[in-house]
């Protein structure tokens, strides 16, 4: 990257409170939860012109789990069909896709 491509990158404004949770995914393996959690962030990250560190580990952990992203997308498809998949976090069945 040169120094230029660098300063043009943005920081995504939920940076801060992804991050965190990146890490943990890093450390933990592929349940169902993970699984959702890993696709959302994708789906989030996807073009971003910034956050380069979150978009390799998320890369990272999607090969540490031997998946391709069309296997995860497939996979979590499947859960949300099924849902539930938040509410058993103690979260209301709400989604953030921001």
């Amino acid at each position: 990257m040169t120094e230029s491509s660098a300063s043009k990158d943005q920081q995504h404004p939920l940076y801060n409170r992804d991050r965190p949770f990146i890490n943990i995914l890093l450390a933990q393996e592929a349940t169902d939860y993970n699984l959702a959690e890993l696709a959302r962030l994708r789906i989030r990250y996807q073009g971003f012109p910034g956050a380069r560190d979150i978009q390799k580990d998320l890369n990272k952990v999607l090969q540490r789990w031997g998946l391709t992203e069309a296997e995860l997308f497939t996979k979590t498809r499947q859960l949300h069909d099924i849902g539930g998949i938040y509410t058993s976090r103690g979260k209301k069945d709400e989604e953030d896709w921001n």
